[in-house]
């Protein structure tokens, strides 16, 4: 974890961007910290929740990354108004209306950044959209609210696999938000903040001109879906599910372990890649990776254990009832959302216990 968290604010560094990591992926007090001391400014947020709970701890510089709904500013005013500089985004009129509504209302200046669609994936105003852009923008500063930038994720990278494919979506993602912020600067209306990030474009992009800050989240663990996305080796994956053989079916060559998807979570995201790694790769206790068997199938609190393309009629005498394994995820975020604490395995040896922050 220490050497991913190291390797992308080094990048940054020399990219000479700002980074703002993304903290939905760990929800960890400890983990932002160790962000935070790599040289991270910042964080972003996916729940207003979480930036409660990483502001009571006192951090400051917040960036909520999901648009705003009216129902929600409630929590942002009593956020800012204890002094947490939350930052919160819309890509539309409506929303932006309701914002200028009630930062009057409450005698609050709101700051707010408009959400950049770079790839067609997700949320946000196309980049060339500039009518769109600037009803916006004009809203919110006719409004004197403060229009903090632009921001987009190009949430498409994960469906890539070449470092051709991810340099030219860096690209892509890089020129379109710029490109955003140019058209609102050129109507006159302020426009200073430019921020991109996904973790394959943020560890693939060869520059980031005219950007002010990065944001990306799993890179801090990694898993399966950025292994076959092609930004990190097996081995520098830094969750686990640890697990044990709890029984077997011999004549379908399976052991069966005590984590299921409850443990796993439901997200197959290698299925829609070239390597479908089921519900987990299996790794012996120490995490040497055991090559063919994968967590094939998983109920609510059982996995199964198989060997890819054959059945192993020796599994039990391979993997006895007790042993115990350890199962790389498919997404770190959504595996990690299953348990309230990590146990995280320190330079010496030792376990620390790590808790995770939950809700909404």
């Amino acid at each position: 974890m220490q050497a991913n968290i190291e390797r992308l604010q080094q990048r940054m560094n020399v990219l000479g961007v700002r980074f703002r990591p993304h903290v939905k992926t760990s929800k960890c007090l400890p983990v932002v910290r160790a962000q935070l001391e790599a040289g991270a400014q910042g964080i972003t947020v996916s729940t207003l929740k979480e930036a409660e709970q990483f502001f009571a701890e006192g951090i400051v510089d917040i960036l909520y990354a999901v648009g705003i709904v009216p129902g929600k500013l409630a929590k942002v005013l009593a956020l800012r108004r204890q002094g947490c500089q939350l930052k919160i985004i819309t890509d539309n009129p409506e929303s932006a209306a309701a914002i200028v509504a009630f930062g009057k209302e409450h005698g609050e200046v709101l700051e707010v950044w408009i959400e950049v669609d770079c790839d067609g994936h997700r949320s946000g105003i196309k980049p060339d959209d500039s009518s769109q852009l600037l009803a916006v923008a004009r809203i919110l500063t006719a409004g004197r609210m403060l229009l903090g930038g632009v921001m987009t994720h190009a949430g498409s990278s994960y469906e890539l696999d070449t470092p051709e494919a991810l340099e030219s979506m860096a690209e892509q993602e890089r020129s379109g938000c710029v490109r955003a912020a140019q058209h609102v600067r050129a109507a006159g209306i302020a426009c200073p903040g430019v921020s991109v990030g996904s973790t394959p474009t943020a560890l693939t992009a060869r520059h980031l001109d005219e950007v002010t800050e990065v944001r990306a989240g799993v890179y801090v663990f990694f898993d399966l879906v950025m292994h076959n996305v092609g930004v990190c080796r097996m081995d520098e994956v830094a969750l686990s599910v640890l697990t044990t053989v709890i029984g077997h079916q011999i004549d379908k060559g399976w052991a069966i372990v005590d984590a299921g998807w409850m443990a796993m979570s439901r997200d197959r995201g290698t299925a829609k890649q070239k390597r479908d790694f089921g519900f987990g790769q299996v790794c012996a206790l120490d995490g040497t990776v055991m090559p063919g068997y994968v967590m094939s199938g998983a109920n609510q609190e059982h996995g199964i254990v198989s060997r890819e393309g054959t059945a192993d009629s020796g599994i039990a005498s391979r993997f006895p009832v007790g042993t115990l394994l350890r199962i790389i995820p498919n997404h770190a975020c959504a595996t990690g959302a299953q348990f309230p604490e990590y146990c995280a395995l320190t330079d010496d040896g030792s376990l620390e216990v790590w808790e995770r922050f939950y809700g909404w």
